[in-house]
């Protein structure tokens, strides 16, 4: 493996990732697999951050579609991605990969509040820090609070591990035809109205020059191989032609 090319990552992967085939709940092979990668790039000498979704469990949006108060779901969603920060938490330490899971709301108990330079102390000892519960703010995604806990801490790139082996111009699930882009600038995804990331995100990183790599979770050995700077997905940047 060569050297990586980033230094600071941060990584964030859906719920639904880790339901795995069952498409529900925490499927224990696909986390410990994930987990091995995660450590593996942590000894790379990498510093790791994680954001993890929580739509394996429950997703805020879905359930304010079905009547709920939109507010009230996005707590609920929030809680279930700090389940899945303690499942992965697990996975993690039983490799022996120190971790901290660090949440945007308060419960003491399974986790840390969110504190930057906290954070920041986690990382520079060499701990795997995983953001759980979002922004701590309804109306807004985890995808938004990866760009954001990732431009407060300095990362050099969000590695966005999806399902699909990068960014394409339709659904390539329903249309076979679609094509798939080896880089897009986030002006691009923007007016392409790309569902990569929600604007809100995308416009975050856009104004703090922040990297975007999409990549298939999937195929083993990609974390590290995004971090190495591989061409094995989607490279989001203001200047994309230079990956």
């Amino acid at each position: 493996m060569p050297d990586p090319k980033y230094k600071h990552v941060l990584i964030k992967v859906s719920g639904e990732m880790l339901a795995g085939d069952a498409g529900f709940g925490v499927d224990t092979t696909t986390l410990n697999r994930f987990a091995a990668e995660i450590h593996e790039v942590r000894d790379m000498g990498v510093s790791t951050c994680v954001v993890l979704g929580g739509g394996n469990i429950f997703r805020g949006i879905a359930g304010a579609a079905a009547g709920m108060d939109r507010a009230q779901a996005d707590y609920m969603g929030m809680l279930a991605t700090v389940m899945n920060g303690l499942a992965l938490q697990d996975a993690l330490e039983k490799r022996g990969c120190y971790t901290r899971v660090m949440t945007a709301i308060k419960m003491d108990s399974v986790a840390e509040p969110y504190i930057r330079r906290r954070a920041i102390r986690h990382l520079e000892k060499g701990r795997v820090v995983i953001f759980a519960a979002g922004t701590g703010n309804p109306y807004f995604s985890t995808d938004t609070a990866a760009a954001l806990r990732a431009a407060e801490l300095g990362c050099n790139v969000i590695l966005k591990a999806t399902k699909v082996d990068g960014i394409y111009d339709m659904d390539p699930v329903v249309h076979p035809e679609a094509k798939r882009f080896d880089t897009l600038t986030y002006h691009e995804v923007l007016n392409r109205r790309l569902k990569v990331m929600d604007s809100t995100a995308v416009s975050l990183c856009m104004d703090n020059d922040l990297p975007i790599v999409v990549f298939d979770l999937n195929v083993p050995g990609n974390i590290a191989r995004a971090v190495c700077g591989e061409a094995i997905g989607t490279y989001v940047a203001n200047d994309a032609g230079v990956a």
